[in-house]
């Protein structure tokens, strides 16, 4: 356990924002999940476009780094759309 006060309260901070970091992560998985599961059926476009807003307020908010953010996005699109032709 650090002594010097800032540290004590800098370690505070990083717990709170670990915690609210891990519910974010935790709900981009879900919403990704549920956008794969919705390929080729008439909630795709909605589920998609929910998952591509969540993970771009991931990244407007320090969550995940912007190239992190396109390549997940540019991923889970080509999986929708590959799900989608498959299913077709």
């Amino acid at each position: 356990m650090a002594n010097i006060k800032s540290q004590i309260k800098r370690n505070r901070q990083n717990e709170k924002a670990r915690l609210r970091n891990r519910a974010v992560r935790a709900e981009l998985k879900t919403r990704e999940k549920a956008a794969e599961a919705a390929a080729g059926t008439d909630a795709q476009e909605e589920m998609l476009r929910m998952a591509i807003k969540r993970i771009d307020m991931a990244q407007q908010k320090g969550i995940m780094h912007k190239n992190n953010a396109a390549r997940r996005k540019s991923r889970l699109i080509a999986r929708v759309r590959n799900s989608e032709a498959a299913s077709a």
